[in-house]
């Protein structure tokens, strides 16, 4: 029988440990020393260590959980159902994001043309963003877990896509 608040920590942790799992024979594979033996642990640790990463990234985007409503993505369209608003926006079409302050918790506020989707950053589902929003063109994902960590007192915006246009 595990205790289970260890079950929470390893269940937070697992796509790190998984990472570190895949590091460990690289490491002892380039220890038969010689060329091939080398480049073959480096390939190795290098997948290990990037999925490592990724997930430490993603673990810093989920953050707690407990806000209120449910987070879909399909086929580049998020889903929110909320228990007193919801909605739908395309990334395709989505013209900026922000992370705004609210007394439940910052919230990610996906702004289109015709409207903005408001999204607890805690909501059940919501770290299924963080793939999504990572194939945003130009966006920084470190500034926008920064922003995330930071906790702003007043909207950020962290991505827009005419900053987008103006560079290209």
């Amino acid at each position: 029988m595990i205790r289970p608040e260890i079950l929470s920590a390893l269940a937070r942790w697992r796509e790190v440990l998984i990472g570190a799992a895949i590091t460990l024979p690289g490491l002892w594979i380039m220890s038969f020393g010689g060329f091939f033996w080398i480049g073959v642990g480096l390939l190795i640790v290098g997948v290990g260590a990037s999925f490592a990463v990724n997930a430490l990234r993603r673990m810093r985007f989920r953050g707690a959980a407990g806000a209120p409503g449910l987070v879909r993505i399909v086929e580049g369209q998020v889903a929110y159902f909320g228990p007193e608003e919801g909605g739908f926006a395309a990334m395709d079409e989505l013209e900026e994001l922000r992370l705004a302050p609210a007394p439940d918790g910052p919230h990610w506020e996906l702004v289109q043309a015709d409207g903005t989707l408001r999204i607890p950053a805690h909501a059940e589902g919501a770290e299924q963003l963080f793939d999504l929003l990572a194939t945003l063109p130009g966006i920084d994902m470190a500034h926008v877990l920064a922003t995330l960590e930071a906790a702003p007192a007043h909207p950020r915006t962290v991505w827009t896509r005419r900053a987008h246009r103006a560079l290209t």
